[in-house]
């Protein structure tokens, strides 16, 4: 039996070769600036250490000479982050700063820098909250905040860390600051994910609180503590359990139902019609953590199905490319998705 002939990438003059490693790719900065340099590198080059982490690549650095290994796909990525990063060091760049230009990088569909036009704030002028550089990081987010502002009744689903519910707060407080509406109502089913969390001692607000702290941190991070309490001390800014809402008709607000994946169809459907004149409604969810009991369909999965063809309601999905936390957030929702399409 004659052995199959060896095709030409895996011979050489009659011999197996090894694969080539790709050739490391060398930058350099010049004119150097001492301070710009080390406002690149961080401090013992943590900077650097988030680069190698997230783009996979290896960095070594004598001076400003800068040499990148890996593969030649991410070493390329990597020079070009570091230039843009380079010529944004005039002052200190934070590890925010750093993470949030790695994940606008990693997105293939996303430049380095902002497009020129304002297609990426909600109206002009800019949002009226304590975030002034608050604008969509990919191109579904941008999309998602141009719905809210064009749309009644707004679906977002896609998994953690995509901005759904910090976006849609920052978009409530927009309203409210310009008057649009009169309050913000935020509501939340009360499931538990897993925990039992037990009698919980307090009025209804300090019963729902642990629900609802994801919405209050953002309203902390957009309009500052003491503002806050004072919105909420005056009713501009209420919190509604999901399973109060029955009977109740919401005008002149914003309201926001958050982990509607935790909804059954009846509660949905219920917190869908509780909308009143002037009012406008975001409702978020991540269908891949549903937390309902085995036998309980979710209400977002249904209404994905029923309204997704209503005109005048808007629904944006996002993906794993959309996260806009900690970079390593992004890859661990690939891995868990690779994981269940494997299953």
């Amino acid at each position: 039996m004659s052995l199959p002939e060896l095709s030409t990438s895996n011979r050489f003059n009659g011999r197996f070769t090894a694969p080539l490693k790709p050739k490391p790719v060398e930058i350099s900065f010049s004119p150097v600036e001492n301070q710009r340099l080390a406002n690149l590198c961080g401090a013992l080059d943590e900077n650097l250490r988030q680069i190698e982490t997230v783009l996979d690549v290896t960095i070594a650095r004598r001076g400003e000479h800068f040499t990148l290994r890996g593969k030649a796909s991410q070493t390329a990525l990597a020079a070009a982050v570091l230039q843009n990063f380079y010529s944004h060091a005039q002052h200190h760049l934070s590890i925010e700063q750093v993470q949030l230009g790695l994940i606008e990088a990693m997105n293939p569909r996303h430049a380095l820098h902002p497009p020129a036009d304002d297609t990426t704030v909600i109206t002009e002028p800019a949002l009226l909250t304590r975030r002034k550089d608050l604008r969509g990081r990919t191109p579904r987010q941008v999309e998602y905040l141009q719905q809210i502002q064009t749309h009644d009744i707004t679906f977002s689903i896609g998994p953690a860390g995509t901005g759904k519910t910090y976006l849609a707060v920052a978009s409530a407080v927009d309203a409210l600051e310009r008057d649009v509406v009169a309050r913000i109502v935020l509501v939340r089913p009360a499931v538990e994910a897993g925990e039992r969390l037990g009698f919980l001692p307090g009025d209804m607000v300090q019963k729902v609180d642990p629900y609802l702290r994801p919405l209050y941190d953002a309203l902390y991070d957009l309009m500052g503590f003491d503002k806050t309490s004072k919105q909420f001390e005056r009713s501009a800014i209420e919190v509604a359990p999901l399973a109060f809402m029955r009977g109740r008709t919401l005008n002149q607000s914003f309201i926001i139902l958050d982990e509607a994946q935790n909804t059954t169809p009846e509660q949905m459907k219920m917190f869908l019609t509780r909308i009143g004149f002037g009012s406008k409604a975001v409702v978020t969810g991540d269908i891949t953590q549903i937390d309902l009991a085995k036998h309980q369909k979710s209400g977002l999965i249904e209404a994905k199905q029923v309204l997704e063809k209503v005109r005048g309601i808007a629904f944006t999905h996002f993906d794993a490319e959309d996260v806009v936390r900690h970079p390593l957030v992004q890859r661990i929702v690939n891995a868990y998705q690779e994981y269940e399409k494997q299953q």
